[in-house]
C-alpha cells in the first residue's frame, strides 16, 4: 500500500507524500476491502489537500480488492522536515 502512495506527489514541491513523511499510518480491513490512511500536511490549511486526498484515494481504490479508501487528516504530531526520507531531504535542499 505504501508503495502506491509513492505516486502521490505534493503538487507544490513534487516530492511524494511517503518520502515527505506525511503518511502516519495505513490500516487495511481484514478482508482487504477498506483502507484508511492517516496522514498530515506540510502546512496546516494547505489549499491543495483535496488534490492530494483525491490522488491517494484513487491510487488505493485502484488496487485489486480495495472497494473503499479513506484519508484521515491529523496534525498530531505536526509535520517537520526531519520526517522526510534522506532522499527527500536531498531534493528539498536543492529546491529551497
Amino acid at each position: 500500500m505504501r508503495t502506491v502512495l509513492m505516486d502521490v506527489l505534493d503538487p507544490e514541491i513534487q516530492i511524494d507524500v511517503v518520502n515527505l513523511g506525511m503518511i502516519y499510518g495505513i490500516n487495511v480491513s481484514e478482508d482487504g476491502k477498506y483502507v484508511k490512511v492517516t496522514m498530515t500536511l506540510t502546512a496546516m490549511g494547505c489549499p491543495l489537500f483535496e488534490d492530494i486526498q483525491r490522488q491517494a484515494i484513487d491510487k488505493m481504490e485502484a488496487l485489486p480488492g480495495v472497494e473503499k479508501a479513506e484519508i484521515e487528516l491529523t496534525f498530531d504530531p505536526p509535520w517537520d522536515k526531519e520526517m522526510m526520507s534522506e532522499e527527500a531531504k536531498l531534493v528539498f535542499k536543492y529546491l529551497f
